[in-house]
């Protein structure tokens, strides 16, 4: 029989993981936002519109120069979590989203999606290894 108790601990910590992506993200917060995947990240938007991008350093690094401006504020928001433990060390997840970016002064783009993801325990953390957004 499976620990029930220390599986719902696990997925907290992953729930938990999602919730600083999101507030790191808006607040900017970029050196503490990259330590939430794991080196070999992958970024696949295609299906939203975006492109594909292999590498945590190189995804921090696109999105910090299409989002980074402090005159461009965003507000991501995620719920409705359906995370599966697939081991020990892996896990799966999907998050629906809802987000606000500010393009330009009164012009806002609201997108809607969900957020398909796996993620990775490496020293006892979890981190996100993909995510796909559609």
């Amino acid at each position: 029989m499976p620990d029930t108790a220390a599986e719902l601990w696990e997925i907290e910590a992953i729930k938990q993981l999602k919730a600083r992506y999101c507030r790191y993200l808006d607040t900017k917060r970029w050196d503490d936002w990259r330590r939430l995947f794991t080196d070999d990240f992958v970024s696949d938007t295609t299906a939203s519109g975006g492109k594909l991008i292999n590498g945590a350093d190189e995804f921090v690094a696109f999105v910090c120069g299409t989002l980074g401006k402090p005159s461009q504020p965003t507000a991501h928001q995620v719920h409705a979590p359906e995370i599966e433990l697939t081991s020990g060390t892996t896990a799966t997840g999907v998050w629906a989203l809802e987000d606000v970016v500010r393009l330009g002064p009164g012009l806002n783009l609201l997108g809607r999606g969900h957020y398909h993801e796996t993620y990775e325990k490496v020293d006892g953390r979890w981190l996100i290894k993909s995510s796909t957004l559609t």
